[in-house]
């Protein structure tokens, strides 16, 4: 029985091979934003509710530009897997040319609506209308120089995606500790005023950040550049920007949905913590330091799904046969929600120390330890159906994931938040408790159309 779902050693080695670069490199970026996150909430709570604010906001723009380039790359890993350079190539030049639409509209909204989103969060009639009133023009300060790595953001991905889709994860691993420990060194710098620098608060903790994205951008483009001896696809991918009709409706018919359902479940996680926020301004900062926690704990499982899509995508291009497909994805799946057991518990043992290091009210301290430990208990869960989103969205089944993940947002998780906050006194860590137990349905569902099969397909041609 074990047999099935504990792989032999050959069967770990393949998987650490790929998982291992990625979460090191979202584990070190997800540690920086935590040391970002204490830096900023060092300065004081309206500072860090401003920069928490914003990068709720900021999220849906990374979510969107994640499902727009991830569209493509189903196809890619399966191009990968069939050794098709040229398939890669005008998936790289989709990936380009939708990073930069993303881009520029996200851009346009957030000059356009960026103090009336931002004073969604700030509903409470029972906070000071004078910290309301500096966490708004924190947030403001901060946007408008996050705006500035955008682009840079967005082409980053296009890079890392595709080298990551065709087994290359260290380099992408590499360009991610070279940003973060520039962000790192700058937020030291500039955010509190050393090395003969002037302190500039949130200011310079968005600068950091901005100048981290073109460091990022520079050392995995130049790589990729230079090597194409290896990454045949980057030979003359700017030569045109031509891809085939045929291919390019292959990519909008799986693509769009997956793009539409990165926006929706980003946006309906805004409008959740929207929903949180009407508890006050010590609810929005304590669920920032819960976050911030959590992406840190979490970056088994959301590297276990890039894992899982890559792995299968690969093994579906390649033309296994489905007993090899189905056995390997239930084996990285066991994995995945294994893995979060033990970091699941390791954040619920530091949940009444971590919030102690923020300059925040002790009832924010209180919540957030309250919230880390009920994230705890998720933890397997959401790594159970995160797995079951990227082993369905592998096999270009992107409407089902679309009903699967941002449907289930807005159809239960979020008229739940809103009801709850609305029309109920009920505290915000048996409101946020409640939202989350939603998910255990998706674990149903997810199991569901896994033994479906239907996401067992070939999309590559071969």
């Amino acid at each position: 029985m074990l047999k099935k779902y504990i792989g032999d050693a050959a069967f770990y080695r393949r998987a650490m091979a790929v998982a291992i670069p990625i979460i090191i490199q979202n584990g070190i970026t997800n540690f920086v934003s935590l040391l970002d996150g204490i830096m900023v909430g060092r300065i004081g709570q309206c500072e860090m509710n401003g920069v928490a604010i914003v990068n709720q906001l900021m999220f849906v723009f990374y979510l969107c530009v994640f499902g727009a380039v991830s569209g493509a790359g189903i196809f890619t890993a399966q191009f990968h897997g069939s050794q098709d350079h040229k398939g890669i190539r005008q998936t790289f030049r989709f990936k380009f040319l939708i990073g930069l639409a993303v881009s520029a509209v996200g851009i346009t909204l957030f000059l356009t609506l960026g103090e009336p989103l931002i004073r969604l969060f700030m509903q409470s009639e029972t906070d000071d209308p004078a910290d309301i009133a500096r966490s708004l023009a924190f947030g403001q300060e901060y946007l408008a120089v996050m705006l500035l790595g955008m682009v840079p953001f967005a082409l980053s991905n296009t890079y890392s995606g595709t080298l990551r889709e065709c087994g290359q994860t260290v380099v992408p691993m590499v360009a991610g500790i070279c940003a973060v420990t520039v962000n790192l060194v700058l937020n030291y710098i500039l955010i509190f005023g050393h090395l003969g620098f002037s302190a500039m608060g949130v200011r310079g903790a968005a600068i950091a950040t901005v100048i981290s994205r073109y460091v990022e951008l520079a050392v995995v483009a130049v790589w990729t550049h230079l090597h194409g001896d290896r990454h045949p696809f980057i030979r003359g991918a700017y030569r045109s920007l031509y891809i085939p009709g045929s291919l390019l409706k292959q990519i909008i018919i799986k693509g769009l949905p997956l793009m539409v359902n990165e926006l929706l479940w980003a946006s309906g996680m805004t409008v959740m913590n929207q929903c949180y926020s009407t508890r006050g301004l010590d609810v929005v900062s304590a669920i920032n330091i819960c976050v911030t926690l959590s992406n840190l704990t979490n970056v088994v499982f959301l590297s276990m799904g890039n894992v899982v899509g890559i792995i299968i995508g690969q093994l579906l291009g390649a033309g296994k046969s489905e007993e090899e497909v189905r056995d390997t994805d239930r084996k990285l799946i066991t994995l995945s929600v294994f893995s979060c057991l033990i970091f699941g518990s390791l954040a619920a043992s530091v949940s009444g120390v971590f919030p102690r290091i923020y300059e925040v009210s002790d009832t924010a301290r209180s919540i957030a330890a309250a919230l880390i430990c009920v994230n705890a208990v998720a933890m397997p869960f959401n790594a159970y159906n995160h797995s079951c989103y990227f082993t369905l969205r592998s096999g270009g089944k992107t409407m089902v994931t679309f009903l699967f993940d941002s449907c289930f947002v807005w159809c239960v998780s979020v008229p739940l938040a809103y009801c709850l906050s609305r029309f109920t006194g009920l505290p915000i860590v048996p409101m946020y408790a409640l939202c989350l137990s939603a998910d255990l349905v998706k674990c149903v569902l997810g199991t569901w159309m896994l033994k479906q099969g239907k996401w067992i397909q070939n999309l590559s041609g071969t």
